[in-house]
């Protein structure tokens, strides 16, 4: 089975049986890393996402490899020195939108979510400001916030320091669709 298949099977089983919710096999995470020497640019569409709008629960999972970047030698940097993506091949967000939306109106509203981020094998309490846009019936969460390489226990060689940020900005864009389960 695909691992995008697995992870949104995994994601859904939090929703009861008989209710609705909303699926986005196709997120946009790009990641950034600015520094002296060098700027580190990587960008997936695979991220999936489930809400749950009765809970107001928010789950992102997204595979580590698929990141794609400018150069060949910064993908293989990223997944096998730093992120150990054969050892921790997803990261995982699972939250809980702080505010009440009302999904059939139209607008775009602040949002926090408060939950847990797991990456490189390390979870940390997170409250991760965002977007929440309702548009004809289509919901888009966007979000851009900071990852630190310390938090996650991700360990940035000291030959390379100069070149990777110790802080990583993350930008989301997820567009959901409605699933009946």
């Amino acid at each position: 089975m695909k691992p995008l298949l697995i992870i949104i099977f995994t994601l859904i089983s939090i929703i009861p049986p008989g209710k609705d919710f909303y699926i986005c096999k196709n997120a946009k995470i790009s990641l950034y890393s600015s520094s002296p020497l060098e700027d580190i640019k990587g960008v997936t569409t695979s991220g999936a996402s489930v809400y749950n709008p009765d809970t107001q629960e928010l789950d992102f999972s997204v595979t580590i490899s698929s990141f794609q970047f400018d150069q060949a030698l910064m993908k293989e940097h990223f997944n096998t020195d730093y992120l150990e993506s054969d050892k921790y091949p997803r990261a995982v967000f699972k939250g809980t939108i702080q505010q009440s939306i009302d999904i059939t109106k139209d607008g775009t509203f602040p949002i926090t979510v408060t939950g847990d981020l797991n990456v490189h094998g390390v979870t940390q309490k997170r409250t991760i400001p965002g977007t929440f846009t309702i548009k004809n019936g289509a919901i888009t969460v966007a979000s851009e916030f900071q990852v630190k390489c310390i938090d996650h226990n991700i360990k940035i060689p000291q030959l390379v320091f100069h070149n990777i940020a110790e802080s990583i900005k993350m930008n989301v864009v997820a567009t959901y669709i409605e699933y009946k389960k």
